[in-house]
């Protein structure tokens, strides 16, 4: 049997996103949780560029970078794919990845900043939640095709973090008013049935992140 580790965080998007693959595919895991205040010598060994979580331990070798781990979890091990089939599809899911590899720290910057930092990071949020609003017109369920996969993984940010971060901040980005589509789009990511089981407990995460704010204050 594969001996398989994860180094993360239980509350990190990016981690989950690692776990959600993981389960996807029936793999048993190790999760080993790290402490980013105090990082161990085995994130420094196993991290030594970016010195940062997710860190996927497969027989002994180190895998980093949620993404990157996401496309080694599929192609490795048996199960559901997580990656389209199609060629053209499965371009589409990695533009969207990046997408929101590149977008996504600004989600970041817009809580935990102030004054005129905060407000540009929001602006660029704004940008970004324009973009998926405009994607998601149509009742498009998912970001490729009809069934649930990379892109979505992807997307686990927006779809849950983003909105927790809201309540325990009380910085306010998303309405309906101004992205129906989006906030369709998340209701029912969060909602699905087949999704449920993968995501973390919102209430667990909201007084994991309220705690983080009140620790900043």
């Amino acid at each position: 049997m594969a001996n398989v580790k994860l180094v993360g965080l239980w509350y990190s998007p990016f981690s989950h996103r690692v776990e959600w693959a993981l389960k996807i595919k029936g793999v048993k895991y190790e999760f080993i949780e790290e402490d980013l205040q105090n990082k161990s010598p085995l994130l420094l060994e196993l991290n030594p560029v970016y010195k940062k979580i997710p860190v996927l331990i497969h027989n002994g070798k180190s895998i980093c970078e949620s993404i990157v781990i996401v496309e080694y979890i599929d192609e490795t091990f048996e199960g559901p794919s997580i990656l389209p089939k199609d060629p053209y599809d499965r371009a589409i899911a990695r533009f969207w990845a990046k997408f929101f590899a590149e977008k996504g720290p600004a989600v970041g910057r817009s809580f935990f900043l102030k004054g005129e930092e905060q407000e540009k990071a929001k602006e660029e949020v704004y940008k970004m939640l324009k973009v998926l609003d405009n994607e998601l017109k149509d009742n498009k369920k998912y970001f490729v095709g009809d069934k649930f996969g990379f892109a979505d993984i992807a997307a686990n940010a927006a779809a849950l973090w983003l909105g927790v971060l809201e309540e325990a901040s009380g910085v306010v980005l998303v309405t309906s008013e101004k992205f129906p589509n989006f906030c369709a789009w998340r209701d029912e990511y969060i909602n699905c049935s087949e999704n449920k089981e993968y995501l973390p407990s919102r209430d667990e995460l909201l007084a994991k992140l309220k705690a983080r704010f009140q620790v900043a204050e």
